[in-house]
């Protein structure tokens, strides 16, 4: 019973069906062990997409902390009834903290955006290499997007976000999104067409 219960918010993400309401509910009035199945429920998306806007590295827990903190500290005044999803408002946090960090530091930093390319089982030393060249690729490719393009690319993509919900998290208006991961989108398809046609053992 309790935590167990079905919700009848049916179109929530299963994740965030792992959050009674009552555990929002303890959240919003600051309970330890609630805010703590909080942080457990949503910080391998925190980390993510943070490190999918920064790049890894130290800064990627010390803005995890910060992100968690302002939603402790926000989650009085988060509406249980409202529009917003709790996984989108955290995300939100989150993706603005990174822009803002990866703005301060203004380091051109090849980030990956994502960390395994194909599965391990069945790896051979050729499809390791092709493995290791096909993450440059994308990696070469997505150092060319910019941070707007990349912040929708990644809410969209690698966290399922709608158009509205990206455009309330980066401040925007939807029609931009929709220019950004256009953008981002045929940048990658057009980097990763050509090194698919590059002949094989050429190297950059």
């Amino acid at each position: 019973m309790g935590q167990r219960q079905a919700t009848t918010r049916g179109v929530l993400p299963a994740k965030e069906q792992e959050l009674s309401r009552a555990t929002l509910e303890g959240c919003k009035a600051h309970e330890p062990l609630a805010f703590r199945t909080f942080v457990l429920c949503h910080q391998s998306a925190v980390f993510a997409l943070v490190s999918r806007i920064v790049g890894p590295g130290a800064q990627v827990q010390d803005l995890a902390q910060e992100i968690f903190l302002r939603a402790y500290r926000a989650f009085p005044s988060f509406d249980l009834d409202g529009p917003a999803r709790v996984s989108t408002w955290v995300l939100t946090i989150a993706v603005r903290l990174a822009l803002n960090a990866r703005k301060r530091t203004a380091r051109t930093v090849v980030v990956p955006l994502t960390d395994a390319i194909v599965v391990r089982d069945s790896i051979t030393p050729e499809t390791e290499q092709a493995r290791r060249e096909l993450g440059r690729a994308i990696a070469r490719a997505a150092a060319e997007l910019s941070d707007d393009q990349r912040a929708a690319f990644v809410l969209a993509e690698f966290h399922g976000m709608s158009l509205s919900d990206i455009a309330a998290a980066l401040e925007i208006p939807e029609g931009t999104v929709k220019t950004r991961l256009f953008r981002a989108r045929a940048l990658l398809r057009e980097r990763l067409t050509a090194f698919q046609q590059e002949p094989k053992g050429e190297t950059r």
